[in-house]
């Protein structure tokens, strides 16, 4: 991937994620759904990566609204579930798997590494800029949220490196097929 994807890439993940935070449930969230589409018009294609946006999304507000359901978080409003703006901030993130954090993918435990230290910048982000409680001990939810996250962005790496293969075979089968 090249430098100015990369750039685009990490621009268009930092104003969806600003606006989801800032905006929260609002009309602001149409400026994360326009960073998705630029980003699959400018950066790759649905084709490419739609599961792997579509992926982490899913494991993501998973994991989110077990980590609610189990009160280590809380959002404004008390949601049974994740709130919208936290399910579209996890899409954003699954955009930049193969872009500009491609390289945090190279092994495992540099995924698990980054990871664990993003979902401390996340939540205690989270927690000062939208509201979100950080349970009884927030010591122990940043603790829950790091392991957690470190567990699972070695597993968004592999489901992202596995739908890249798929694609790239995808690609030449059709290849062969128009010859």
């Amino acid at each position: 991937m090249s430098a100015p994807s990369n750039l685009i890439n990490a621009s268009l993940f930092i104003v969806g994620w600003l606006a989801c935070v800032l905006g929260g449930s609002t009309w602001w969230l149409l400026i994360p759904l326009v960073a998705l589409t630029v980003h699959f018009v400018l950066v790759s294609s649905w084709s490419a990566e739609g599961k792997t946006v579509v992926s982490v999304m899913l494991a993501g507000a998973t994991l989110d609204s077990f980590l609610l359901q189990m009160n280590v978080l809380t959002y404004p409003g008390d949601p049974a579930l994740v709130p919208l703006w936290q399910a579209l901030v996890w899409a954003l993130l699954g955009t930049t798997l193969n872009h500009c954090l491609a390289w945090s993918g190279r092994s495992w435990w540099l995924a698990s590494a980054v990871g664990a230290v993003a979902a401390l910048l996340c939540y205690s982000a989270n927690a000062a800029l939208r509201g979100v409680g950080l349970g009884q001990n927030p010591m122990s939810t940043l603790a829950i949220t790091s392991i957690s996250w470190a567990v699972l962005f070695p597993l968004l790496h592999g489901f992202a490196q596995l739908y890249r293969e798929q694609h790239r075979m995808q690609m030449a089968a059709d290849k062969r097929k128009s010859r």
